[in-house]
């Protein structure tokens, strides 16, 4: 896991043309008025660097997370606050303090490939069409971050009897055949680690589609696990959770879990463009 924890480190500094050399920490949270440097409201995962001036209004809260510690500090206005070396202080606000479990060898476990510059970019993207035609939904590419994946398709009958098959790639007898109806179907034994999968599901007597994966290692799929937060567990949490699966190549389901970052919090737009 170090590898995958010293590639995310890498990818925080490589993929953010915002992200100044000297950068320390960056914002995990905000809510209400929140400006950095007297500039406009920062976006998510925002970087900050040393000597750095956070104001926070009346009502208002932000956090920020520092890189070599994992050390998280909510910080409550009205008030300006000032970014150190290790911490962040002020003469008046509140801050609080959280230790974190997003950190190794002195790096914290970030991906901010979708900081602020980025961000903007992505929402200006044009909203994708809506796709209603029948298709095989998850997994169709990466990997999935678990041995028992539920997969999902749909079809134009929902309640049409279909047969699923899911394939080792290279191999040419299935490894498992089911018998499905509806859109979803999990098979009742573990797959195998480190290893690529196809798939495909007949409805009506035609084929739906055809998608491939690749599940993660054994040791991966554990540590996923292990850090895995609860539906309502901290906003932070969720995700720097969420940017360890995109790390890990699991894009699918990080776009699922920005996805439901972004409905629980719609004063965050730039979840929704991470979604896409």
């Amino acid at each position: 896991m170090k590898n995958i924890q010293r590639t995310l480190l890498a990818f925080l500094f490589a993929c953010s043309s915002a992200f100044a050399a000297d950068g320390i920490a960056f914002i995990t949270n905000l809510k209400g008025d929140v400006a950095v440097d007297g500039n406009a409201r920062p976006v998510l995962l925002s970087e900050l660097a040393r000597g750095q001036k956070i104001t926070v209004g009346r009502d208002s809260t932000a956090s920020v997370m520092f890189i070599a510690s994992g050390k998280e500090f909510v910080l409550k206005g009205p008030s300006d606050f000032q970014v150190k070396d290790a911490e962040v202080s002020s003469a008046a606000g509140a801050v609080a303090t959280r230790d974190t479990a997003w950190r190794t060898n002195n790096r914290v476990l970030a991906q901010a490939a979708q900081t602020s510059a980025a961000s903007v970019r992505m929402r200006s993207v044009a909203q994708p069409k809506v796709d209603t035609a029948p298709r095989l939904l998850f997994p169709t590419e990466g990997a999935v971050a678990s041995l028992q994946p539920t997969f999902r398709w749909r079809a134009a009958d929902a309640k049409a009897p279909g047969e699923f098959t899911l394939m080792v790639l290279g191999q040419e007898k299935p490894v498992h055949v089911g018998k499905v109806s509806g859109g979803s179907y999990r098979v009742p034994a573990k797959l195998r680690p480190e290893t690529e999968y196809a798939w495909t599901v007949t409805s009506a007597g035609s084929e739906i589609g055809y998608g491939k994966f690749r599940t993660l290692s054994g040791e991966a799929v554990t540590h996923v696990e292990k850090r895995r937060p609860a539906d309502k567990g901290e906003f932070t949490d969720r995700v720097m959770y969420t940017l360890m699966l995109q790390e890990m190549g699991a894009t699918q389901e990080a776009q699922e879990s920005w996805s439901r970052l972004s409905q629980d919090r719609s004063d965050l737009p730039e979840l929704a463009s991470f979604a896409r």
